[in-house]
């Protein structure tokens, strides 16, 4: 049976091939079904964009979809980037230029304030069957600069306390067990193997 994972990014795909690894599915990119609709994100909540992207993707391929919407809260910055992790330094901007737009922000906020969380929701979605959520996160500190090669998005920067490292400095096994979408998708993990036992 297929699972579609309504992303293009394979960086995503492979962390959710490691997270859904055992399940009884093949996973399915968008672009392996042919699919080059993008969904607009119109949602002011990472539940909001997640359910919007798994019901739209479910419907267009009539497959079982996990969507998932997922970002950076930032304490002192009134929980930005939030929804527009992805955006926050305008359209087009690269992992690299975002990363430097947050730290340029956040220049003059001391170490004890850099609180910060990386949150995911996923929506499981199957043709004429109810939305299903996980949530799932991750807490930490914003680095005073980046380190680390492994990882994407504001990973560089994600400080880990308890473990001394940002995340972008976990190897890929490490992160996959500690990261807020592997919190969500260990959930969805249990959702799904119920939803595919019934089918």
């Amino acid at each position: 049976m297929k699972l579609l994972v309504a992303t293009n990014n394979l960086h995503k795909l492979e962390e959710y091939r490691s997270l859904l690894e055992g399940l009884p599915v093949a996973l399915r990119s968008l672009r392996d079904e042919g699919i080059d609709m993008e969904v607009e994100e119109t949602g002011s909540t990472f539940e909001d964009n997640a359910s919007i992207k798994a019901r739209t993707y479910a419907s267009l391929s009539g497959l079982l979809t996990v969507a998932d919407d997922s970002g950076l809260e930032v304490a002192s910055l009134g929980d930005e980037p939030g929804v527009y992790s992805s955006r926050y330094a305008g359209p087009g901007a690269d992992d690299e230029q975002r990363t430097k737009y947050l730290l340029a922000k956040m220049k003059d906020i001391p170490w004890e304030q850099r609180e910060a969380r990386f949150r995911c929701i996923i929506a499981i979605a199957q043709p004429g069957r109810d939305l299903l959520l996980c949530e799932g996160r991750c807490d930490g500190i914003i680095a005073l600069e980046p380190r680390g090669e492994n990882g994407f998005g504001y990973d560089p920067v994600f400080y880990l306390p308890d473990l001394g490292l940002t995340m972008a400095e976990l190897p890929p096994s490490r992160k996959n067990a500690i990261s807020h979408r592997a919190m969500a998708a260990r959930k969805a993990r249990l959702i799904l193997l119920e939803v595919l036992s019934e089918v």
